[in-house]
């Protein structure tokens, strides 16, 4: 046990301290377990969670396919035309993103609305940041709204056996949805606060022309049949519907392309899109927490929480709510959350409850935990990325000037909200 605890803290640093390696560290990790006997070779196929990586995947095609057609901007451009001011636009166009993220992953959410913003600030001549900052940050907020909003979610439910609906209502109480949605109105009068005096008139008369319907439909089409597949009966599906319900939609998407256009650019195009990075990372990570769970780390790590907190429920579920807020405003939320996922089921155990009221916890600490610095989220970076092309360079304390305040409001209501639904 020794051995695995001290290859897998090795790396988690090494994870932390090189980030544009993290899915070969991940993948050599997998190996080295494999390699040492601390993982039978014959649990390796088993320890991936293939119905997710599938979701990702499709999910991430149909997205590009989305995004391609420019109905997000067109969709965009219609909201801004109907905002009297800047500080009214800011809020819109967060709101927007804040939509589109419940469904749709946050970077490709943040690629599509940010050149909305870059155009009003172009038109007005003002700086595009504090705008395309509220636009990341919203998008980031609610990833943890619905299944498809962002890979922790994702893994949340292949953890722990929820479907689309499950985000909704749950064992016939309000679910994460509507927690996101609360911490969403606080962050959104954090907002309005901080752009009070964003008060530019707007006036934008081009609208974005769209010719091709039929990506829209085909995200609303996964989006429908992942809700239409949570009514089958456990047992009688596949393990892995969701994620051969979203790479077959993808592939609907990449055939209709080719024969539309008569060559293989939209396969090309598409099959770019997806980040291969990201699935390598939690194909690694998969197999790097089943070797420490089949070595006993996981039962150690879990039996050390439940003794921090006394086995008192409320102090547990504190500790991991804003152990996970301030892991997250530093590392990327993904590793971390398919790390503790294991961890806290085996503390609900342990402790004898329902694991629900932890999980819920640990998504709403590490999600909207991960806006409180620019690395953060993926979504924060990819924001930053833009304005830097644009010529603008973001500190740590601006961006944290709006950052701070709207992560606080929101994890502060749905910390409370979860622990008087779920306690």
């Amino acid at each position: 046990m020794i051995l695995a605890l001290v290859l897998f803290l090795v790396t988690y640093v090494l994870l932390l301290v090189l980030p544009k390696y993290r899915a070969y560290v991940a993948l050599a990790s997998a190996a080295l377990f494999v390699i040492l006997g601390i993982l039978p070779l014959g649990k390796v196929f088993s320890s991936v969670d293939w119905n997710v990586i599938m979701m990702i995947a499709g999910t991430m095609g149909v997205v590009s396919l989305f995004i391609e057609s420019k109905m997000p901007s067109l969709l965009a451009d219609i909201i801004i035309a109907r905002t009297p001011n800047v500080k009214w636009a800011i809020i819109s166009l967060s709101l927007f993103a804040a939509i589109i993220s419940a469904f749709v992953d946050n970077v490709a959410t943040v690629l599509m609305v940010a050149p909305v913003a870059l155009n009003i600030s172009r038109k007005l001549n003002t700086s595009p940041v504090y705008g395309i900052i509220a636009i990341a940050i919203a998008s980031n907020l609610q990833g943890a709204a619905t299944l498809v909003g962002d890979t922790t979610s994702i893994l949340l439910s292949g953890h722990a056996g929820l479907d689309f609906l499950d985000f909704f209502v749950y064992k016939g109480k309000p679910g994460m949805f509507w927690v996101v949605q609360v911490g969403a109105v606080a962050s959104t009068l954090v907002l309005l606060w901080v752009f009070r005096k964003e008060k530019q008139k707007i006036d934008i008369k081009d609208k974005t022309l769209v010719t091709d319907y039929f990506p829209t439909v085909l995200l609303a089409g996964t989006i429908l049949l992942l809700i239409a597949a949570s009514f089958i009966p456990e047992g009688k599906k596949p393990e892995t519907i969701n994620g051969l319900i979203c790479m077959g939609l993808m592939a609907i998407g990449i055939i209709r392309e080719i024969i539309k256009n008569k060559n293989y650019e939209g396969l090309i195009r598409t099959v770019k899109e997806i980040d291969y990075f990201t699935l390598l990372l939690l194909s690694g990570l998969f197999i790097v927490i089943s070797g420490i769970t089949e070595a006993g780390v996981v039962d150690e790590i879990s039996k050390i929480f439940v003794k921090v907190s006394g086995n008192n429920v409320f102090l547990m579920y504190t500790l991991i709510v804003w152990a996970s807020v301030l892991f997250s405003a530093f590392i990327d939320n993904i590793p971390y959350v398919a790390t503790m996922l294991p961890v806290t089921g085996k503390i609900a155990a342990l402790m004898g409850v329902d694991p629900t009221l932890l999980y819920f916890g640990l998504l709403a600490g590490a999600t909207l935990g991960g806006n409180l610095t620019p690395i953060g989220a993926s979504a924060n970076i990819t924001g930053l990325g833009i304005l830097k092309k644009e010529g603008y360079e973001v500190s740590a304390k601006e961006f944290m000037k709006i950052s701070v305040p709207f992560t606080l409001a929101a994890v502060l209501s749905g910390y409370i909200l979860v622990w008087i639904i779920w306690r």
